[in-house]
């Protein structure tokens, strides 16, 4: 952790929504004037799409069904902790983009499912803001947690995650439902010892649940609105949150346990914001003292 150089991680598996809160994040961060480092998880994918299909062919070959981009093999999880690291010391690392689709990759004239090259991250920013896969990884050789000041886990419950994902990638990315499938059954193993555990070392955890019938993902039409579906926020350490202001803002909202506060679905952009936007601000003042303190030659 790093007063003079905050970082955000937001971590939740494929299908999560963790994109749609970045968007949050990014709403906040233009309206509060605060200049973001971004980087996304999928950037320290090991390998491009063209070689984790290869990857993954080997795999099968050695009898291996659980080769996924949930797992360390298929991630570069010490490079990212050099990044967290180098960032919350000096405000510096570098990163690079992973192209998904045709929109992305146009203007670097590459395909999609390829990596642009590593470049410096912007100078002169106010804190990193990491939406991925990992951001709260721990393993025998990384601890990416220990880097970040303010770490979100998003965590719908598993069906509503995978009618999220299969409705994801059947639209935009043209799977059929028997590969999207495959793919869950293939990262099952890796989601339970590297996804799962991460949720325990978050400070806040948005977990979305459904009031409609996902008892077979597999087959569900339509994927439940946020009207349709509960939030459950809960915070690791309830010391400092005015959980009476939460719940006078977020009208039908109730408190499930002393650390947990349970609103409508369709009310996450505003939770979101009622309870990001102070901590955000906190961290920037810390940032602010820490660099009054620093001597004046260290001053960038």
């Amino acid at each position: 952790m790093s007063a003079r150089h905050p970082i955000i991680a937001v971590t939740g598996s494929s299908g999560a929504g963790t994109t749609s809160v970045s968007k949050t994040f990014e709403q906040i961060f233009r309206r509060e004037q605060v200049r973001a480092a971004f980087v996304e998880g999928d950037s320290f994918h090991r390998y491009d799409r063209a070689g984790m299909k290869e990857q993954m062919a080997r795999a099968l070959e050695r009898g291996d069904q659980h080769f996924s981009h949930f797992g360390p093999a298929a991630n570069l999880f010490k490079e990212l902790e050099e990044l967290f690291g180098k960032y919350g010391q000096s405000g510096r690392g570098r990163s690079r983009r992973y192209l998904h689709d045709e929109l992305e990759a146009a203007p670097y004239g590459q395909k999609p499912g390829t990596f642009t090259e590593w470049e410096e991250l912007p100078a002169d920013t106010d804190l990193l803001f990491y939406e991925g896969l990992h951001g709260a990884i721990v393993t025998d050789e990384v601890n990416l947690a220990r880097h970040v000041d303010l770490l979100i886990g998003v965590t719908p419950v598993i069906n509503l995650e995978w009618i999220q994902k299969l409705h994801r990638d059947r639209a935009t990315r043209g799977y059929s439902a028997d590969t999207v499938m495959d793919t869950i059954l293939r990262r099952m193993d890796d989601y339970v010892h590297y996804i799962c555990p991460q949720f325990s070392r978050t400070h806040i955890n948005f977990q979305r649940v459904p009031v409609v019938d996902t008892s077979n993902p597999f087959i569900a039409r339509f994927i439940p609105t946020p009207d349709e579906s509960f939030l459950v926020i809960r915070f690791a350490n309830p010391r400092g949150i005015d959980f009476p202001y939460l719940q006078s803002m977020l009208h039908d909202s109730f408190m499930s346990r002393p650390n947990t506060i349970v609103c409508p679905g369709g009310k996450m952009d505003l939770a979101m914001q009622l309870i990001f936007t102070p901590m955000i601000w906190r961290l920037l003042e810390c940032k602010k003292e820490s660099v009054a303190r620093e001597p004046l030659g260290l001053r960038r």
